[in-house]
């Protein structure tokens, strides 16, 4: 397998494991609510995450992003795994995919 089919397939898993972490207060993925900025994978099968929270109060500050680097952590071939918080751009619900509005009752 070329690295970036390799890669393709790694992000296409790291996606799937995103999208069993869910806020405890929203009954949709965070992937799905529009939390994942960027998903890079390095040759080496590095991840980077940049991910935002929908604010900079919640109460899942902490256990979001563990639980998103715990998941991604899981999948075979992964090495290293970073996730980093940021709150620029701001969250703003245009960011949910259909799904989510659809989920949440915004369509």
């Amino acid at each position: 397998m070329e690295n970036s089919d390799q890669q393709e397939e790694i992000k296409r898993k790291v996606v799937n494991a995103i999208k069993d972490v869910y806020d405890p207060e929203i009954p949709v993925d965070v992937y799905e609510l529009g939390l994942i900025y960027e998903i890079t994978v390095y040759p080496v099968n590095n991840v980077y995450i940049l991910m935002t929270l929908t604010s900079p109060n919640c109460p899942a500050a902490e256990s979001i992003p563990s639980e998103v680097k715990a998941r991604v952590s899981e999948i075979e071939g992964v090495n290293n795994v970073e996730v980093e918080l940021t709150f620029d751009p701001p969250y703003s619900q245009d960011m949910m995919s259909e799904v989510a509005k659809l989920e949440l009752g915004f369509l």
